[in-house]
């Protein structure tokens, strides 16, 4: 009996191996990606009255996993720092209305373009006068700090150019006319002008936007399988029209 007994033990250690092989297998499964995202970019990217994220980068990312089988969780960040924190691994991709540019290139993969928007001009209510950056030469513009809007308000050095650590606050001083202008990409300005009860009637978004520029999510340099599973989710949702019913549902 007592050999008995131990053939059968050893025949179901055996058999064990595979499932605790296997383990591994669904622990890959079942990791979560951590996103960063500085939620003060309505409609992009905003906190609610319920203290939730949301915005349409939230419900893209949202359609993104599950077009591609993937878990994930955000982590709300301030924009100062959120490009050291992926490098220092702080967190494993950022969306946040991210500009593709060359320059970020040199230290983060970028996925698929997933919108185009480009810098444009908000002005107050009523304004009439140019329509280039160029025409608010020794005129105050206000621009958040380390944007594209900011480089972009850095090349014209006749502007005062004044720089806010949220464009929220640029906006708040326009209206409150310690500002002439501010800049910022024209989904946000829609929505500063359009969508925010405490600008409505006070604000203009001014011509058409003077940069073309494309979003994507940013990846950590190194980490080709999250880039390709957000560039599968992306496709996918291009093709069904997911994309295209949540530029419908936020930006328009």
């Amino acid at each position: 009996m007592k050999k008995s007994l131990l053939a059968i033990l050893a025949v179901l250690a055996i058999l064990a191996v595979p499932a605790f092989a296997n383990g591994g297998a669904d622990d890959n499964a079942s990791k979560v990606y951590v996103f960063a995202s500085d939620a003060t970019w309505p409609p992009m990217e905003f906190v609610d009255d319920n203290g939730d994220i949301v915005g349409f980068d939230m419900d893209l990312l949202d359609a993104v996993a599950d077009a591609a089988g993937f878990e994930y969780e955000v982590q709300n960040t301030g924009w100062d720092g959120i490009f050291a924190g992926l490098a220092n691994g702080a967190y494993d991709a950022i969306i946040s209305s991210v500009t593709i540019t060359e320059e970020r290139k040199a230290s983060m993969n970028f996925t698929n373009p997933y919108i185009n928007a480009g810098q444009i001009l908000i002005v107050p209510a009523g304004y009439s006068g140019g329509e280039m950056l160029a025409d608010f030469a020794g005129k105050k513009v206000g621009v958040q700090q380390g944007t594209t809007g900011d480089f972009a308000v850095e090349d014209v050095p006749s502007v005062d150019r004044r720089a806010y650590d949220d464009v929220g606050l640029a906006v708040e001083d326009l209206v409150n006319g310690n500002l002439d202008a501010v800049v910022c990409d024209s989904v946000t300005a829609i929505d500063y002008v359009a969508a925010n009860e405490n600008f409505k009637g006070k604000l203009q978004v001014l011509g058409e936007p003077f940069t073309e520029e494309e979003f994507g999510v940013a990846v950590q340099k190194d980490n080709a399988e999250l880039l390709a599973l957000l560039n599968d989710g992306l496709a996918k949702i291009f093709a069904d029209g997911t994309q295209a019913k949540l530029v419908d549902k936020w930006l328009r």
